[in-house]
C-alpha cells in the first residue's frame, strides 16, 4: 500500500510540473533555466504634439484652407521608456506628409496629398506656425502638394472638405538619418522611396474637418 501511495504522489508531482511548464508565458525561462536573451538597449521613440488642437480633434478654421490656411505649430519629442530622452545621434532631418485619407484621387486608391516638406533640420525641436512657401532659410524644402501647381512653389494647404461627414487629415512625421537629395517638384512616391531605409522614427497627428453648413 505504501508503495502504491508513493507512486501516486510521484505521478501527481510530475503532472503538476508539466502543467506549470505548459502554462509558462512564451519567452519565460523554464524552472532552473537561464533567462531568455534580452532585446538589447531601449531605443528612443519619436512623437509630436500640437497646441492647435488635440490629436484626433477638430481642426480649427485658423488652420483650414477655408479659413486662415496657417500651418499648425508642432513640437517634436523623443522619449526613452516613460522618460524624456535625446534624439538618436544619427538623426539628420525630418519630413512631413499631410494628406486627406478620405479623399480618392482620380478614382484610384491614392488619397489626396495636401502638403509635404522635407530636410527639416534634425536640430529642430518642432515646426512654427505659418510656415512660408518654397525653400526656407533653415534648409526646409516644401515639396509636393495641392499648392504646388504650375510655377507655384510648394506650401501648406489646409483641410478643405465641404459640409457633410468629417474628413480625417493625417500629418505623418518621419525622422531620418539622411538629408534628401530631391528637387522641390518631386512626387510623393519619389519622396517615400528616398526615405525608405533611412527612417529612425515615425509619428502621426490626426485632425478632423468639415466645412460649415451652408
Amino acid at each position: 500500500m505504501k508503495l502504491k501511495h508513493s507512486l501516486l504522489w510521484a505521478a501527481i508531482g510530475t503532472s503538476s510540473s508539466m502543467l506549470l511548464l505548459a502554462q509558462a508565458p512564451a519567452g519565460a525561462p523554464a524552472a532552473g533555466g537561464a533567462p531568455p536573451a534580452g532585446r538589447g538597449p531601449a531605443r528612443p521613440v519619436f512623437s509630436v504634439t500640437s497646441n492647435g488642437w488635440a490629436d484626433g480633434g477638430e481642426v480649427p478654421m485658423h488652420n483650414a484652407f477655408r479659413g486662415d490656411n496657417k500651418s499648425p505649430a508642432f513640437e517634436f519629442h523623443w522619449t526613452l521608456g516613460p522618460n524624456a530622452g535625446n534624439a538618436p545621434d544619427t538623426l539628420q532631418t525630418y519630413a512631413v506628409i499631410f494628406h486627406d485619407i478620405e479623399n480618392s484621387t482620380n478614382k484610384t486608391t491614392a488619397d489626396t496629398l495636401h502638403w509635404s516638406a522635407f530636410n527639416i533640420p534634425g536640430k529642430a525641436t518642432g515646426l512654427p506656425e505659418g510656415l512660408g512657401p518654397g525653400d526656407l532659410a533653415d534648409g526646409t524644402r516644401n515639396g509636393p502638394g495641392i499648392a504646388q501647381r504650375g510655377d507655384a512653389p510648394g506650401s501648406y494647404f489646409g483641410p478643405g472638405a465641404g459640409p457633410g461627414p468629417f474628413h480625417h487629415y493625417v500629418f505623418e512625421f518621419y525622422a531620418l538619418d539622411t538629408k534628401l537629395d530631391l528637387p522641390a517638384k518631386t512626387t510623393r512616391d519619389e519622396l517615400l522611396k528616398a526615405m525608405d531605409g533611412h527612417v529612425i522614427g515615425k509619428a502621426a497627428y490626426v485632425g478632423r474637418f468639415h466645412g460649415p453648413a451652408q
